[in-house]
């Protein structure tokens, strides 16, 4: 299983949060902020199986160009 973390501009993420929940995919939304001119951001993090990574990247990738994204490996989780 994987962590992906994708941090895009605001004004992506209403899109961004929506095309991913479409798919089925779980999504944590937290507001961020950071870079030069301290912009908001929006940070989604998303855990999925290996199988999914492609998929979910290129979900991100149409609905919120210029996104950063980090892919984590998870070894062990637990649903509390």
């Amino acid at each position: 299983m994987k962590l992906l973390i994708f941090v895009t501009e605001d004004a992506h993420a209403d899109t961004t949060v929506d095309a991913l929940v479409e798919q089925s995919l779980r999504v944590t939304r937290l507001a961020t902020t950071g870079g030069f001119l301290r912009r908001g951001n929006t940070t989604l993090l998303v855990g999925v199986e290996d199988n999914q990574i492609e998929r979910t990247i290129g979900i991100v990738k149409k609905s919120a160009p210029g996104a950063l994204a980090l892919a984590m490996d998870l070894e062990r989780y637990e649903r509390l």
